[in-house]
């Protein structure tokens, strides 16, 4: 299903932690923004945002996939971002 919606522009956030990345690998086209910098990250402004991550920052409308290792971060970012506006 994630290969069908990154065909779509689909912007994929892992939200796992740097050391997960280092030993279990990187999710190809993915950007690694760990669930404990997710907030901050998602209220940067747009060059910080692209400095920081290598990537142009998502609008509000923009849709984005989040993923981790278990689910249960995935589903706290999904979280984090629909309070801050994200749809």
């Amino acid at each position: 299903e994630l290969k069908e919606l990154k065909k779509a522009n689909v912007l994929h956030i892992d939200v796992r932690e740097r050391w997960e990345i280092e030993r279990f690998g990187k999710i190809p086209a993915s950007i690694n923004i760990p669930l404990g910098e997710l907030v901050e990250a998602l209220q940067m402004d747009p060059t910080e945002f692209k400095e920081q991550y290598n990537q142009k920052m998502p609008s509000k409308a923009d849709p984005v996939v989040f993923s981790c290792l278990a689910g249960t971060r995935s589903k706290q970012a999904l979280g984090f971002a629909t309070s801050l506006g994200f749809s």
